[in-house]
């Protein structure tokens, strides 16, 4: 008997629907996904500009601070130079009492012995009081100087200071928002991964800066933790990778230009991106948070292709980076040399 037509759709619409049911994971973008992505990225670069600006004023109150005792210093030997004119201006009036007091020049004259030498004398006497009290005009003079400039030094310091402490808040308020985002997003991350939803590409607003080198490091600042053919408890055998520890949302590069050929949210790799380079080889970007590039996409070097996290079998953030000679598992050679045959030297600073 042959079956009806309506019976035939009828059946036809359970096959799709099961089908549907047990195809493979979907991509589930979602508003929150990216909105968090964003507000990573953006913490990330405001947080940058608040260090760069906070050492800035840091480096300038120092500076200002030594300039206030530098002009200190000169104060003190400023007022030790007068008081010795002081005295020597003392020591003068003494003498000069001493050989006449305040008799007048005539009478002095009058009564002197040799009246030349007296004229003599006094002559150099009023040198002496015209030497000294220029002397002491000048040093004053220069102490007020002196005492304006520690004053106006003092003041730039005491501002930068009051300017440190608002950056200092502004910073520990964009380090507290940061954190908050950074977990917000490996939350996202941990519940796609575990409904098997992968979530598609965040398209991030990335640097203009184009770099004219072929190879760059995967990240830009990172310590580096476990190297390539280490052993661990949590690996099968041994560590295919190196790993650069990074903090949750942190930009991952495309360490060369390349096509992306496989994204996935499932594994031991968590959320991973893997990259096929024109010179035959791969590389393989792991345990993300989020992914910027859709499989099949071409990249440049330096490209956006993730956010770091701490997603599949992994203990705290970091970016696990692999170079292979296939796109799989158990293909890697030690990426450290590898990179470094290229000119990218990794190491614990930044690059």
């Amino acid at each position: 008997m042959r079956p009806r037509p309506r019976r035939l759709l009828v059946v036809l619409a359970l096959l799709c629907a099961l089908a549907a049911l047990c195809g493979p994971p979907t991509l589930s973008q979602g508003a929150e996904g990216p909105r968090t992505s964003e507000d990573v990225a953006r913490l990330f670069e405001e947080a940058s500009v608040a260090t760069q600006r906070y050492e800035e004023g840091r480096r300038a109150a120092r500076t200002q601070r030594a300039a206030a005792r530098r002009t200190e210093r000169l104060l003190v030997r400023e007022r030790r130079e007068i008081a010795v004119l002081h005295d020597d201006l003392g020591r003068i009036a003494r003498a000069q009492y001493r050989n006449g007091g305040d008799l007048p020049l005539t009478a002095q004259m009058l009564l002197a012995d040799e009246p030349a030498d007296l004229l003599h004398g006094q002559h150099a006497v009023w040198q002496a009081d015209l030497a000294l009290n220029n002397a002491v005009g000048k040093s004053r003079r220069a102490e007020r100087r002196l005492a304006d400039g520690q004053r106006r030094a003092t003041a730039q310091w005491h501002a930068l200071e009051a300017r440190n402490k608002r950056l200092a808040r502004l910073k520990r308020n964009i380090a507290s928002k940061l954190v908050q985002a950074q977990w917000k997003l490996q939350g996202d991350a941990d519940r796609s991964v575990a409904a098997g939803k992968c979530r598609g590409a965040v398209r991030l607003a990335q640097p203009r800066t184009r770099t004219t080198r072929a190879w760059v490091a995967p990240v830009q600042t990172y310590t580096l933790s476990a190297g390539f053919d280490s052993k661990g408890e949590r690996w099968a055998h041994r560590h295919t990778g190196q790993d650069f520890a990074v903090g949750i949302g942190t930009p991952v590069r495309a360490a060369g230009a390349g096509r992306v050929v496989h994204v996935s949210c499932g594994g031991a790799f968590g959320i991973e991106v893997v990259v096929r380079h024109r010179s035959g080889y791969y590389t393989q970007y792991a345990h993300l948070a989020a992914v910027t590039v859709d499989q099949g996409e071409k990249v440049r070097t330096g490209q956006w292709v993730g956010q770091s996290g701490t997603t599949g079998n992994s203990t705290g953030p970091h970016l696990h980076f692999e170079v292979r000679l296939t796109p799989y598992l158990g293909s890697g050679v030690d990426p450290v040399p590898w990179l470094a045959e290229r000119g990218v030297r990794v190491g614990r600073a930044a690059h």
